[in-house]
């Protein structure tokens, strides 16, 4: 490990990931938005989707806005002190044990946005 590494640091370096995906939601928030006015509210089926849309976007636009905060409070600390910690813990079971299920949700986003990007991708090509 990096003799400079510190805990801080290392929130720091990963405030990218929460920032990131704030910025998707979002702008998954808008292409809901477009979307809403594409629809006819004069058919009776499209008001229950704009109103899922409504409720979509403005939910997808909190959560956003949490994950943008959450970014800067992250990059805050990246001056925090380093504090004293139990080694054994650290290298014990349970923490590589929590970190193993990160990196595993981490591929699963990976897998998830490779197979979302080309579907989208093709999208584009192919918009009227």
């Amino acid at each position: 490990m990096d003799d400079d590494a510190t805990c801080g640091k290392g929130l720091a370096a990963n405030a990218a990931l929460p920032a990131t995906v704030g910025e998707l939601l979002a702008a998954m928030a808008h292409v809901l938005d477009v979307h809403q006015q594409a629809l006819d509210l004069t058919d009776e089926n499209a008001r229950p989707e704009h109103a899922a849309y409504v409720t979509l976007a403005l939910e997808l636009r909190a959560i956003s806005t949490q994950l943008t905060a959450i970014e800067k409070r992250m990059a805050g600390y990246h001056d925090l002190p380093m504090g004293r910690h139990d080694e054994g813990r650290m290298a014990g079971p349970h923490a590589a044990a929590a970190f193993e299920q990160f990196v595993q949700r981490e591929r699963r986003l990976l897998s998830l946005l490779t197979a979302s990007i080309g579907e989208h991708e093709s999208m584009l090509q192919h918009r009227v």
